[in-house]
């Protein structure tokens, strides 16, 4: 097959519009199909880290054990909702057998490839003319209640980077924590700093990405998506709004990617994993992200005010906002947190992370050869968004599939 000339990409998204971009760097005319615009999924409300130290697959043994007892509790970080949604149960069941310290490893070598292009993708948009808000996060604190609580992420922290991939890592006083990270209360007797990562404002970063595709002659349609048909020697896009034919099709449009790329034989599994999070205002902002892993809730200075985001919930994934999940949120943080209105929350917002059975992303091509994939990345959208699009955009217009991509075959 020759290069393709014209694109569609499905999704206007971190990982779709990334995708886009980098088609354009390679020379092809791509148009982006989204339902509702740029960042209007789980691109939009999250806590916009960009971690790749700490990107690891979502099947880990920890967060099974974890999950088990704790799954069925409103409160809980990890929650799945009574349901009759029988497929929700066979696709947590798949993601319980992938669950094993084997294959948890297995997937840290595969991710950490794409890890190590993470920082320098987001590195070639900035030279590229994408001036999306990023910010180094030279503070990025953690905070614990026990004394003793550090000591768990260190050794987690050597576990990863003996699977080659460093994590950075320093144990510091609860006053040092407190220089920088000014939110945290009394109850916080243990910190570390983590070293070398940075932060976005993601709404900010997203529309800046989505407008840097457009003044490059890259096209916008707002239109939901249907049908994608492989008509031989082109695609065929298909739904109310939309009927348009392309070389080839790039499918990167979150928790629905799976549905349209059965046709071309895609079969792993993919479902929502919904976050939430809402906005704040401080006293006193912290320096950068701060994480209370004992509640699974980060905090992220973004413009004026602090975004608190957290929960792992498994339901529909246009299911409305569960209010319970945001006090759940508020009722674990309000003893970490000083000089922040918990009570006086603006941007209250749940988005769907997609999330596949095995932890990890599908990137790459279908059985069709003009039909290509790209999603599953779970939390980690933001940060592997660039590097995914950057090596898949190498994929679709060479024929040829990077090493990094290979442990990510959506045909697997």
């Amino acid at each position: 097959m020759t290069a393709p000339q014209s694109i569609g990409v499905i999704g206007a998204g971190m990982v779709g519009l990334s995708t886009a971009w980098f088609l354009q760097e390679r020379g092809a005319e791509v148009t982006v199909i989204d339902a509702v615009g740029p960042a209007a999924g789980a691109s939009w409300g999250n806590a916009g880290w960009i971690t790749p130290t700490l990107s690891t697959p979502l099947t880990d043994p920890s967060m099974l054990t974890y999950g088990l007892r704790q799954l069925t509790k409103p409160t809980s970080p990890l929650y799945v909702p009574p349901t009759r949604d029988l497929p929700l149960y066979g696709f947590l069941a798949r993601m319980a057998r992938n669950s094993t310290p084997r294959r948890w490893r297995s997937g840290v070598r595969k991710l950490a490839a794409l890890n190590r292009q993470a920082l320098d993708a987001f590195d070639d948009l900035a030279r590229g003319g994408v001036d999306g808000p990023i910010s180094d996060a030279d503070e990025f604190v953690f905070g614990y209640t026990d004394p003793a609580g550090p000591q768990a992420m260190v050794e987690e922290g050597r576990r990863i980077s003996s699977l080659g991939q460093p994590v950075d890592l320093e144990v510091i006083s609860v006053e040092e924590a407190r220089a920088g990270a000014p939110i945290l209360s009394d109850d916080i007797r243990g910190a570390l700093r983590l070293h070398g990562q940075r932060f976005i404002d993601p709404p900010a970063f997203v529309a800046a990405l989505a407008e840097s595709v457009m003044s490059r002659a890259g096209a916008l349609m707002k239109a939901e998506v249907a049908r994608v048909e492989d008509r031989g020697n082109r695609v065929r896009v298909r739904g109310p709004g939309v009927d348009e034919r392309f070389d080839a099709v790039v499918i990167a449009s979150g928790v629905t990617l799976t549905e349209l790329a059965a046709p071309f034989g895609v079969r792993t599994r993919m479902r929502a994993g919904r976050g939430y999070s809402f906005a704040v205002d401080v006293d006193q902002m912290p320096l950068g992200p701060v994480y209370f892993p004992g509640s699974s809730v980060v905090c992220t200075p973004l413009a004026d005010r602090m975004r608190i985001a957290g929960m792992m919930e498994f339901r529909p994934h246009d299911a409305p906002l569960d209010e319970r999940r945001i006090e759940a949120i508020v009722k674990s943080v309000r003893p970490l947190l000083q000089g922040v209105d918990l009570d006086d929350r603006h941007d209250e917002w749940v988005g769907s992370r997609p999330c596949t059975e095995d932890g990890l992303p599908l990137v790459g091509a279908t059985e069709s050869p003009r039909v290509f994939v790209a999603g599953g990345h779970a939390m980690e959208g933001m940060t592997l968004g660039p590097a995914t699009g950057r090596l898949l955009a190498r994929a679709v217009v060479t024929g040829s599939v990077p090493a990094e991509l290979r442990g990510f075959d959506p045909l697997r």
